[in-house]
């Protein structure tokens, strides 16, 4: 097999560095829970950024038309969905774009329908804006996480029903929704009259050549009732420099959503929309690299925790593994994890405690030492 020209392999020292990937744990324990990967980036994204930074001046800058270019054509060659240049919105996150959605598109008491266990702050978004929080079971069918659609509908008939938060591919459960999920949760959305912030930030790691369909791509009603949250920040490791995009194609919700960030929301870091030009620009061949590589990964963590009392489902997205550990009968599998010498997510963060979600974009050797320690643990604990 032909060696890859990208080095994914090389463990990189990112203690010194103020990450808060490397920094929440004890020096002895191994990272494996935000969602942060832990290699070189692309050359690509260097050379762009030492560029600019030679540059020498660094004051108000705006994104370029380059930037809008690459963003219309990665998505029409990889999503098929063609947009409007004015259906962009720059953005210094996702996260806070998340937020100021809900907070523009609804008001106090207004429902917002959740499935879940889910990233977290779709859950937060809600709350801490004074809506009311309806969530939706996530179950699992075929092997694979979808919400109960009996239990979405009944949600949507609320008469206070406002807005589906979807997170599309599914964090953490690792769904690449179809098209006939997606269209089920369109036909009730259209039924009842909801809004639906499509959380899209993990759309470019897709495994197994299955296909992501952005939520508002699905028809033209769907287009005009969706606000579509992305970045590159995860597919090429970018969260640090501060950039992501909305694509809101009607355009009354349009003028609402900058009404609402105007003053409030920063226009992004200058170094976070180079870096994200060169990425949609110059990255594709360290994109593909990345996706092979991190599907070593993930067959290499479904073959071992075959072995073991725990299970997955199908993972068809993400570098995340939501990995059910009820098999320890324990209060606090975390922990359990912790005193291994493994720093995973916790599980209640997302809604169930009898799960764990595991952070597999690192080297395998990295991997392979979290595994070789958890290994131990479960033997000492006769429980392998």
């Amino acid at each position: 097999m032909k060696k890859t020209q990208f080095d994914f392999d090389t463990l990189i020292d990112r203690t010194q560095t103020q990450s808060d990937k490397w920094a929440k744990y004890p020096e002895h324990v191994i990272p494996m829970w935000v969602a942060d990967m832990d290699f070189d980036s692309p050359e690509c994204i260097k050379s762009a950024l030492n560029k600019r930074i030679d540059q020498g001046v660094f004051g108000y800058t705006h994104a370029s038309k380059s930037l809008n270019s690459a963003i219309l054509n990665h998505l029409e060659c990889r999503y098929h969905w063609s947009i409007s240049p004015t259906a962009i919105f720059h953005l210094p996150g996702l996260v806070c774009a998340l937020h100021m959605a809900v907070r523009a598109f609804s008001n106090e008491n207004d429902g917002i329908i959740v499935p879940g266990p889910v990233y977290y702050h779709l859950n937060r978004a809600p709350k801490l804006s004074q809506r009311q929080l309806i969530t939706v079971d996530m179950t699992i069918q075929q092997d694979r996480w979808i919400p109960d659609f009996n239990q979405l509908e009944k949600a949507c008939a609320q008469a206070n029903a406002k807005m589906i938060l979807l997170c599309n591919p599914h964090n953490p459960g690792g769904t690449v929704y179809t098209r006939e999920e997606l269209a089920q949760v369109h036909a009730l959305a259209k039924k009842y009259d909801l809004l639906v912030v499509s959380d899209e930030i993990h759309c470019d790691l897709i495994f197994d050549d299955l296909q992501h369909i952005p939520f508002a791509s699905l028809n033209e009603d769907a287009a005009n009732r969706t606000i579509t949250l992305m970045a590159p920040s995860k597919t090429f490791n970018l969260a640090g420099l501060g950039y992501a995009f909305a694509v809101i194609e009607n355009a009354k919700l349009r003028q609402t959503f900058n009404n609402a960030k105007s003053g409030l929301i920063p226009y992004p870091n200058m170094l976070g929309l180079v870096a994200a030009s060169a990425a949609y620009q110059e990255g594709q061949q360290w994109h593909q690299a990345l996706l092979s590589y991190l599907t070593k990964n993930r067959n290499f963590l479904q073959q071992w925790l075959e072995k073991t009392p725990f299970s997955i489902q199908k993972l068809e997205a993400t570098y995340l593994a939501w990995i059910d550990v009820s098999a320890l009968d324990i209060d606090n599998p975390h922990h359990f994890f912790l005193e291994a010498g493994v720093g995973v997510s916790d599980g209640k963060e997302f809604g169930n405690s009898s799960f764990i979600r595991l952070n597999f974009g690192c080297p395998m050797r990295q991997l392979e030492q979290a595994i070789e320690r958890l290994e131990v643990a479960l033997k000492k604990n006769n429980i392998l």
